[in-house]
């Protein structure tokens, strides 16, 4: 049976659900950003953009670290396995569903006159 956390799920996919969290990922994806740097190519304060890294950070996409007056945000490394067990099974139950509609199309087809 796979093994992922529904309420960790949940705020992943919430986090995840706002296209300017998921531009600061991708942005983190090129290396630690603090927050004044992930504020420059979106049209928001930094106050907002704080808001969103503590949404990333909840659900553990995120990690931040104070050094001296900044925050320095990065990636959280493997924070996207709930996610892909998820999607596996998923993908998993359709494709079974669609094999039995192509056997169930594959009987109905033989027995028609």
């Amino acid at each position: 049976m796979v093994q992922y956390s529904p309420e960790q799920l949940d705020r992943t996919f919430a986090a995840l659900a706002d296209p300017t969290r998921r531009e600061i990922l991708v942005q983190l994806g090129g290396g630690a950003a603090t927050i004044t740097e992930l504020a420059t190519p979106h049209d928001i304060s930094l106050t907002g953009v704080k808001k969103h890294v503590q949404v990333l950070e909840t659900a553990g996409l995120v990690t931040t670290e104070k050094v001296g007056r900044t925050r320095v945000c990065r990636a959280a490394p493997g924070r996207l396995d709930d996610v892909e067990a998820w999607m596996r099974a998923y993908r998993q139950m359709v494709e079974e569903r669609l094999d039995r509609l192509g056997e169930l199309l594959e009987r109905t087809k033989e027995e028609s006159p």
